[in-house]
């Protein structure tokens, strides 16, 4: 690595969830910013850059206390910001460019952020995948235990459980709302967060069934709603974004694809 691009990895902490983090104070004497004021005008750019992509602000800048020594035996106590990998990239687009070490800059964190992209990327598809195949096993279960209940007409039985969930919506608007075509099915598209939510459904809802030994198609059903309904209001709880305002994402059989293709780099790594 460059020695130059190099200051940006040494400069880098860990803090105490091993999540990694640069000091807006020592990221400004870096970047040659000698009043750390005319800094700030370039925090406030990025900060709103980070904005208007629709991240959000305090999970990338985070405002923190630090103590700096003033000598031998005197300390003071000063606010910085702890900044994450994409703020420090979003820094770099809005600092001087005129300045060589921001160029540098420049390169570090567009290399490293589009690294961190794909790494984030792949481990979201592995739970995609995983969480996926988990519903459809757990959907065939919930299927005959509400077979067992006297339930005749499935997709009714379903839908009670995705109004629960998702807040009086059917599974068809659920699609209309994400705006996917016919034939794609909804949860194909479904991120992990929003799998998670509905595996969590169905589980209980099967295990709801069974438990109280519920019998006929209309208690059936406003089981099935009512499960919904608590995974609902335990995310609101835990102020969670509600399933039906979570991002759609791609087909899981383009999750699948692109696992395949990292596997098969890996494997083609190992053999060199």
């Amino acid at each position: 690595m460059n020695n130059q691009i190099k200051v940006f990895e040494d400069t880098k902490h860990i803090n105490q969830f091993d999540q990694e983090y640069w000091s807006a104070r020592e990221l400004a004497k870096t970047l040659n910013y000698l009043d750390y004021r005319n800094f700030k005008k370039v925090l406030k750019k990025a900060k709103e850059s980070c904005k208007k992509v629709g991240q959000s602000v305090k999970n990338h800048f985070v405002d923190v206390n630090d103590m700096i020594e003033l000598g031998k035996t005197a300390s003071r106590e000063v606010m910085d910001i702890a900044l994450s990998r994409y703020a420090c990239y979003l820094i770099m687009q809005n600092a001087d460019p005129s300045k060589q070490v921001v160029a540098l800059g420049q390169t570090y964190f567009a290399i490293q952020t589009r690294r961190q992209e794909i790494q984030d990327q792949t481990i979201e598809d592995q739970k995609r995948v995983l969480l996926r195949g988990e519903m459809t096993t757990h959907n065939k279960h919930l299927a005959l235990t509400a077979s067992q209940a006297g339930v005749k007409n499935y997709g009714v039985f379903a839908n009670y459980g995705y109004m629960g969930l998702y807040g009086g919506l059917k599974s068809q608007q659920i699609a209309e709302k994400k705006k996917l075509k016919k034939t794609q099915k909804i949860l194909d598209h479904m991120g992990s967060e929003e799998l998670a939510a509905n595996l969590f459904r169905a589980t209980q809802a099967d295990a709801k069934l069974k438990r109280d030994e519920i019998k006929g198609e209309a208690r059936a059903n406003q089981a099935h709603f009512d499960v919904g309904k608590k995974v609902r209001l335990t995310i609101r709880e835990l102020g969670g974004t509600m399933p039906e305002k979570l991002p759609v994402g791609d087909s899981i059989g383009k999750a699948k694809r692109r696992l395949k293709k990292v596997e098969k780099k890996l494997l083609t790594s190992d053999k060199k």
